[in-house]
This record gives structure tokens, sequence and C-alpha cells, in this order.
């Protein structure tokens, strides 16, 4: 999975911000409507996430009970009080463990490594992570629970961590009688965005768990409870039957479904390494999946995580201007050329194209990065992305082996659209019956 930095406050030459801010920074039209680079003004806090609601009433549904506590990071209040430091102190609540995703619990883990069990240096608890020998919590684990609290900000696309570990401690739970709680929080991609299809059968993974869209539109909150009320073929090695959980939502106040991070006022916390600003949120599902071709850097290992497309033997004005030609609805393009600090193109300079959103509404994020790949091929045949061979994670982010199959043949998105958008419908549908907002 997936820096917010004091040098995106360092505005000494306009090139210099331009080139260190994450691509879609821009997302909305200008007044007028008909598109612009119009960046979000700085605003008072709107929403209150569910930590403040809780504290607000005076951690009702805690009372009584002995919590453990699932977070990371991101789990802060607006004054940037961890979710751990204000249940450990607050009154009648008896915060007894707590459990680490993926990253940790305190976010001290890179990508993809493994964590241990710990005794948390700050509290003093005993620390189980969800993201070494174990993904589902066992009964061992919960023992002697009355109750799980989920607090993790997300990310809105599937194949996020975060929330297949939400999943399989909602299972365990719901085998040893367990309630949990899921303090909400915003969809940094709004509630109105739903693109992909759905995980099919054999491609279900710890990355596509659920058996819903790339882009799903839910808050952490909806989710669960979407999680808990249908059949999702939710399983790590296939498909398990449902299992239904004793669960609460300590909902959000002041949140709508048309809002964007920047509308909340709330500071972002990354969640992840890669996902540095709220805006990098809009920029993962964008190029997220090309990445895992291996023939292409995204900008990851360098200041602009999943918000570019390059490589050595691109010429970055040639991709820009077929691109152009695409007239690809809310997205605008800019040549560039850089070396990453760390990955496997450290050192090299790299030339490609940087991406912003002028009309998110109108733009599909998670098409983008079939579109650059088949614009490379027209202007490089000879260059297969899918050449190494190995393609298993590539088939377990899409969920499917179909797209990868069907678009390999001629390497036009039309020939996967159709497939890409057959479960947007139903899914909307199905979702908003377990909609808070």
């Amino acid at each position: 999975m997936l820096f917010r930095n004091s040098l995106r406050h360092f505005v000494c030459a306009s090139a210099f911000v331009l080139t260190l801010l994450p691509a879609a920074c821009q997302t909305r039209p200008a007044a007028g409507g008909t598109g612009g680079f119009a960046v979000s003004a700085a605003r008072s806090p709107v929403v209150k996430p569910g930590i403040e609601v809780l504290e607000a009433r005076g951690f009702d549904v805690l009372q009584g009970k002995r919590i453990g506590l699932l977070t990371n990071p991101s789990g802060v209040d607006r004054h940037l009080r961890t979710t751990i430091d204000i249940l450990h102190h607050a009154p009648g609540v008896q915060l007894v463990r707590l459990f680490g995703p993926e990253h940790g619990v305190r976010g001290d883990a890179h990508a993809g490594d493994a964590t241990e069990d710990a005794f948390d240096p700050a509290t003093g608890l005993k620390c189980y992570s969800l993201y070494g020998k174990y993904r589902q919590p066992t009964a061992e684990m919960l023992k002697g629970l009355d109750a799980v609290v989920y607090d993790i900000q997300d990310v809105g696309v599937r194949c996020y961590t975060f929330i297949s570990s939400l999943g399989l401690m909602m299972r365990t739970c719901a085998e040893q009688g367990i309630e949990v709680i899921v303090l909400d929080r915003p969809n940094p991609l709004g509630g109105l965005k739903v693109e992909g299809s759905y995980v099919q059968p054999g491609f279900f993974s710890f990355v596509g768990q659920y058996r819903i869209p790339y882009v799903y539109g839910l808050t952490v909150g909806e989710l669960a409870r979407l999680i808990n009320g249908e059949d999702l073929n939710c399983g790590q090695k296939g498909d398990l039957a449902p299992l239904k959980c004793k669960l609460t939502v300590v909902p959000m106040e002041g949140w709508e479904r048309r809002m964007l991070y920047e509308d909340t006022g709330l500071p972002w916390v990354m969640p992840s390494p890669q996902i540095p600003y709220a805006e990098t949120t809009r920029c993962y599902p964008s190029a997220g999946i090309a990445g895992d071709a291996g023939y292409l850097n995204i900008g990851v290992g360098y200041t602009l995580p999943f918000a570019c497309f390059a490589a050595e033997w691109i010429d970055a004005g040639r991709l820009k201007a077929r691109l152009e030609d695409y007239a690809l609805p809310g997205v605008a393009f800019r040549e560039i050329h850089y070396k990453p600090f760390f990955g496997a193109s450290a050192g090299k300079l790299l030339h490609g194209v940087q991406y912003y959103y002028t009309d998110y509404e109108a733009a599909s994020l998670t098409l983008l990065q079939f579109y650059v790949m088949q614009a490379l091929k027209e202007l490089y045949p000879e260059r297969d992305p899918f050449a190494k061979g190995s393609f298993s994670m590539f088939d377990k982010i899409c969920g499917t082996d179909y797209v990868r199959v069907h678009f390999k043949e001629k390497y036009k998105v039309s020939d996967i659209l159709g497939y890409w958008s057959k479960d947007v419908a139903e899914f909307r549908s199905i979702s908003e019956k377990y909609y808070i907002y």
C-alpha cells in the first residue's frame, strides 16, 4: 500500500510547487463549471469524525466494557490527539488491547513488511499484529474483550488492506459474540463515485476481499454495515459463508456524500506511507493497477506517488499529445521528467506525464491508467506491459483475469469498458440500503 510534507508550504518558486503538489490537487471546475485548475481553499472544520462524536457522547457505547482497538496513526481527532490516547485516558473506558494492521498501530512498518506482536511503549498495552503470522485475529487474541473499536482513515478503494482487516476482525468477533464498534470517517473520494467490477470467484484475496467495485462510494461505517448485511463472498482464501457480528457505527456529524476530504476541514494524517496527502487518494485508484504491471513508474519513489506515468524510454511530449488526442473528460496532462529516490528506478531519469483532475465529477479515475497503457502501446508497440509473465497481483487488484486477458488482445480500453462498468448500477442499488448520510 501504499508523505504530508512541510515543503508543500514552501512556495519559493511556482515551478517547484507545481512539481511537488500531487496530481489531482486541482479537482473541481473553476467557477463557471467549464473546468480549470481550482484548488479548494482552507476551511474551518465542518465535519466531526466518529471519535469526536463518541467523546461528546461521554463514550456511552464503551461504558462498562473491556475494549480492544484496531487503529493506526490516522485515527486522530481534529487536534491530532490519537484515538489510542483518547480512549486510554477516557473516564469509564477500559482499553485493554491494541490491534495493528499493515504498517502497524504507530505506522512504523514499511509497506508489505510483516509486523510482530509487541507491547505499545506509550500505553504498555499488548498489541497484536494483524499483518504478520495472522491476518485474521484468533479467538485467543480477543479473549476477555466485550467489544473491538475500529478507527482508521479509509481511502475508498477496494484493494486497501485496512478494510480487509476490518472484515476479518468482524468475522472473528461474530464467532466469539464480541461487538464491533466502527468510528466513522470521511471517504476522501466522496460518496458518489462508484467504479469497477466485482471481485470474481477465484480472485478473492487480502487486496480484494469483498464482492464490491474497485471504488465503492461508502464511508467505512457504511461499508461495515454492508459487509454485515450482505453475502459479499468475503474470504482471504476463497468464499466464506456470511457471518454477522453485533455492529455499532458511531457516525460523523456534518459529512455529506458530495464532500471530498478538503471539504471536511479536518487535518489529513497519512494512513500509509505512499498516501501523503488527501489528494493522493484520487491518484491511488488512477495509477495503482498500472503500477502492478511493473513496466512504469507511477511516482512511487518520488515526491508524487501515484500521480505520474513515466519510464526511461518514453518521449514525454509524444505521450502527452496522444493522451490529449483522446479528449478524456475532466483530466489534463503535463510533461514531467524526474529521478526517483528509491525503488527499481532509483537514480534513473524518467520521462512521462503528470495528470490533473480538472473536473472530478466528469472524470473516470480508474480508467485513466488503461488509457495511458493504450497510448503507450500505440506509440511503442514493441513494449509489452505483461512481458514479465507475472500477472498474479495485477489480477488480484482487478479482482479478475478478464481485464488483463481481454485488454492485452488489442490494448483498447473499449474492449474492457463494458465489463469494468457492468456491476456499478447493481452495487449502487444494494449499497444505498446501508447509507448513513
